[in-house]
């Protein structure tokens, strides 16, 4: 097997997951205009426990997949490979069924026991994705390991806008009979969308399956273990990543009850409650995770690349990756922070123009959670490393480590009412700090990886503060002018401008690491005329 470096998966996964955010935006821009904070309460309610049903269903079964079949091409045995695939179809089309069931059966009692039973109906209509989204991640894994990222990208794509089409469509019927019926509306798009990522997927399975069946043939005798042992290898890995996935699922639903209830018991009522915690989650959130599907890119694609090379005992390649992983994150994760931080409220306003009073609200919320922006890209790509490296108990561990930090400060915090909601925000900054801290201190360990501090930290660090600065300034100059919308608009374009200046003039990349871009030809002859 040749040696693929991750990053032209990272791009092809992080341009997809651009589309897809792009397309969340109309979907959750007009979504929260339409419905309120009120709406918006009662879908976040369902959507954080659907997550935590969903990442306990696939969130560790796609990597074991991953990570399993790449260590077996890399040493060319694609029979084995396939035979990871099947095992595993068969487990999560099992687990599906099981958690689509809980999920819509037990709605009415989750919801009454959170405090918010307005969100029954959103729950029900959202249950039916866990049966296909289980299915989906079989073959997402199967194609990852191989490490070609395109099916993944496609069915994504493909997933999201059938979620977005049908969400909205949906919510705007049901809107005239009833907020919680909206939001009922728009967690069927889930559902809708499953399904059609699910036969994105099978058609390109289907149209590649000779060629993989021929790869499958040839080695077919090479086979040495039982799929007893396989599917044992499969839980061994996926059962602590799994658990690690939904350590945050987790604390954002206990986020759901503490936050609720400390403030009613701080004198906010059921109502004002609802609505802080949809600013939170329902406006300021979705926008943390923008930056966060980029990282997410990184760190999917650093598991095969860093299995291979592990498996290889090519320990130079591994520390390569290592190295470009670390800092990928760091370019991508800290202009979105700094930009995020320094336009938060008039990005808040632009955003949700009809909801201006609950915009401005959340602009503390958004400017705090864009500060942990800086270390959640950094624990995503070093949790993918670790998973390569064959230690995904390191992760969870450590994440459990920020997670009861986030307990005690969101408990504390919130039940402070000048801080309120804030409280919730400052706490999950927190338990990524600490993660990020702690993963760093365990790849060093396991690896001896050494990072080019200036290449890593200070060049990056450098360009987004000089973006920043920029991005401030043009927007004071321009606002008077122009208003708030599109002073925001040219003031973010002046900042990506600036980011991307920055980052040539400090040589914060390196040239050859760009040919794994697609089509960086003009990138690079435009940096060798800088040089000359």
């Amino acid at each position: 097997m040749t040696k693929k470096s991750f990053i032209q998966g990272a791009v092809i996964l992080g341009v997809a997951g651009i589309i897809i955010k792009i397309m969340g935006a109309f979907f959750r821009i007009p979504l929260a205009n339409m419905i309120g904070d009120e709406g918006m309460g009662y879908y976040q309610t369902a959507y954080p426990i659907y997550v935590l049903f969903l990442t306990l269903a696939t969130a560790g079964i796609p990597i074991a997949i991953s990570k399993m079949v790449s260590e077996r091409i890399a040493i060319g045995n694609h029979y084995e490979a396939y035979q990871v695939f099947r095992i595993s179809f068969i487990l999560l089309v099992s687990i599906g069924i099981c958690s689509s069931a809980i999920l819509f059966f037990g709605a009415e009692y989750i919801v009454t026991a959170i405090g918010n039973p307005g969100a029954k109906y959103a729950m029900m209509t959202i249950a039916p994705a866990l049966l296909f989204v289980p299915i989906m991640a079989a073959y997402r894994g199967y194609f990852q390991g191989m490490q070609n990222m395109k099916p993944t990208a496609v069915s994504q794509v493909a997933e999201q806008f059938f979620r977005v089409l049908t969400g909205l469509i949906l919510a705007y019927v049901l809107v005239r009979y009833g907020r919680d019926f909206a939001a009922a509306g728009a967690s069927f798009g889930a559902t809708a969308g499953s399904i059609s990522g699910l036969i994105a997927i099978m058609i390109i399975y289907y149209y590649k399956r000779d060629g993989l069946r021929g790869d499958v043939e040839r080695t077919h005798r090479v086979s040495t273990e039982k799929g007893s042992e396989i599917l044992a290898s499969i839980l061994m890995i996926a059962v602590p990543v799994t658990i690690g996935a939904a350590i945050m699922p987790i604390m954002n639903t206990i986020d759901v009850g503490i936050v609720m209830r400390r403030l009613q018991e701080t004198g906010w009522t059921e109502g004002a409650a609802n609505g802080l915690y949809g600013q939170l989650t329902g406006m300021a959130g979705p926008l943390i995770n923008f930056p966060q599907v980029l990282t997410q890119a990184i760190a999917m694609s650093l598991v095969p690349a860093i299995a291979a090379a592990y498996k290889q005992k090519d320990m130079n390649f591994l520390n390569y990756n290592i190295s470009l992983g670390i800092r990928s994150a760091i370019l991508v994760g800290l202009p979105c922070a700094l930009g995020m931080m320094t336009l938060a409220e008039p990005i808040m306003l632009l955003l949700y123009p009809l909801q201006k009073a609950s915009a401005v609200s959340a602009a503390p919320c958004l400017f705090i959670m864009a500060f942990g922006v800086i270390f959640l890209s950094t624990v995503q790509t070093l949790t993918g490393v670790l998973q390569g490296l064959g230690r995904p108990m390191i992760p969870v561990i450590n994440l459990c480590v920020g997670a009861v930090a986030k307990i005690i400060l969101t408990y504390t915090l919130t039940g402070i009412s000048s801080i309120n909601v804030k409280g919730a925000a400052i706490g999950t900054v927190a338990a990524y700090i600490v993660a990020s801290i702690l993963n760093v201190i365990a790849v060093k360990k396991c690896t001896g990886v050494k990072l080019d501090i200036a290449l890593t930290f200070l060049k990056p660090v450098g360009s987004a503060i000089v973006m920043s600065a920029a991005v401030w300034s043009s927007y004071r100059l321009l606002f008077g002018f122009f208003g708030n919308t599109l002073s925001t608009i040219i003031a973010v374009l002046i900042g990506i401008f600036a980011y991307c200046a920055m980052l040539f003039v400090t040589k914060a990349f390196k040239k050859e690491e760009l040919k794994f871009i697609p089509k960086s030809g003009k990138i690079i002859n435009f940096m060798n005329k800088i040089k000359r």
